[in-house]
């Protein structure tokens, strides 16, 4: 089993090179994805399915994660996300991320960005 500092570490490297299952899979049954601009996303499945919908958009994000840092079940990282776009544009992204981690799992993720920064991007 690895620790929760691996498993979100893996996570996000996960986002590179995107399978909506694969990424799924790295969460509990009844876990919490909540970007907080938006409204939050209950369980495995309907996160799957975000991420599969998001994918329509961009080809992979890669996750830069500057500073991670983990206290028992509870990890957090300052990253920055570069959203490929699937007509060829790298957007940036500054983010937090807090993370809850049981049995192995994901079972909550909380990221924490300006939505204006993408709305900018995208022209919005």
């Amino acid at each position: 089993m690895s620790t929760p500092d691996d498993l979100v570490r893996a996570m996000c490297e996960s986002w590179s090179t995107p399978d909506p299952d694969r990424i799924a899979a790295y969460f509990a049954e009844d876990a919490v994805y909540h970007n907080i601009p938006m409204e939050p996303i209950h369980g495995r499945t309907a996160i799957r399915d975000f991420i599969a919908g998001f994918l329509t958009t961009f080809d992979s994000i890669d996750f830069a994660i500057h500073h991670q840092v983990t206290n028992g079940p509870i990890v957090m990282n300052e990253r920055t996300d570069t959203l490929n776009g699937k007509d060829g544009r790298a957007t940036p992204l500054p983010v937090v991320g807090i993370f809850e981690v049981a049995n192995g799992a994901i079972t909550a993720w909380r990221d924490y960005f300006d939505m204006s920064a993408i709305n900018r991007a995208f022209g919005l």
